[in-house]
């Protein structure tokens, strides 16, 4: 069996284009849907965080109600290892088979600019490791910049959270970048469903999902790639 890094944002909010912080994480959805089809395939699953501080799921992730709520901190709860991450910069990538990037908002904050995350992605899509990134997890690939100043991934044809589901989920006007513009212009090719569509791009062995909705079809993917 393989073992799959998990690199989740560190982040407790997204600072908006006026200066204030509004309060985010990891999206809960897209790191355990993925986290439990690779585990139930027979996968081991490690996680680590920027500095390895304990990551926090995003307050809207977790439901419209207390039943749903509870459900999802109580599935959360029991997720080996995810409240005592390991350091992502201390992270040894040969020791992995895999790496996936689950979203939120938080990445937006940290993983967009974390040297050690883009080091760690450089050398993957380098070496045709399986990288799978979900949703904002994507903004990560703008860490992965090479001498030269591109990005690792320009020329690549990713999925990502589009600026219409931005404008719809009513953060666009406030937010200081889009995720789907700032990837286009950075030389990446986006492909896109409707808003909230489940859909996915393979790449070679990057993989990528639009929205939390992908999050299955993003895991499939790569255990289908893992074996």
């Amino acid at each position: 069996m393989s073992t799959v890094l998990f690199v989740v944002t560190g982040a407790r909010h997204w600072t908006l284009a006026d200066g204030t912080a509004h309060p985010t994480g990891y999206w809960a959805e897209e790191l355990l849907t993925p986290f439990e089809l690779l585990t139930a395939a027979g996968h081991d699953v490690v996680f680590a965080t920027p500095g390895g501080v304990a990551p926090v799921a995003d307050e809207g992730s977790l439901g419209a109600t207390e039943a749903e709520r509870d459900a999802l901190r109580e599935r959360l709860a029991v997720v080996p290892g995810l409240a005592a991450p390991s350091t992502l910069a201390d992270v040894d990538l040969s020791a992995f088979d895999a790496v996936f990037y689950p979203g939120g908002h938080g990445p937006m904050e940290d993983l967009a600019r974390d040297g050690a995350s883009g080091a760690l992605l450089v050398a993957a899509l380098d070496d045709g490791k399986p990288v799978a990134l979900v949703c904002h997890g994507l903004a990560a690939l703008l860490a992965a910049t090479r001498a030269d100043g591109s990005l690792a991934a320009s020329g690549r044809t990713v999925a990502a959270f589009t600026d219409a589901e931005e404008i719809q989920g009513g953060l666009a006007p406030k937010a200081p970048w889009l995720l789907e513009s700032t990837l286009r212009d950075r030389g990446l090719t986006i492909e896109s469903a409707e808003p909230w569509a489940d859909f996915v791009v393979e790449d070679g062995a990057l993989i990528t999902g639009q929205n939390p909705q992908s999050s299955a079809s993003v895991a499939r993917a790569l255990l289908a790639r893992l074996g």
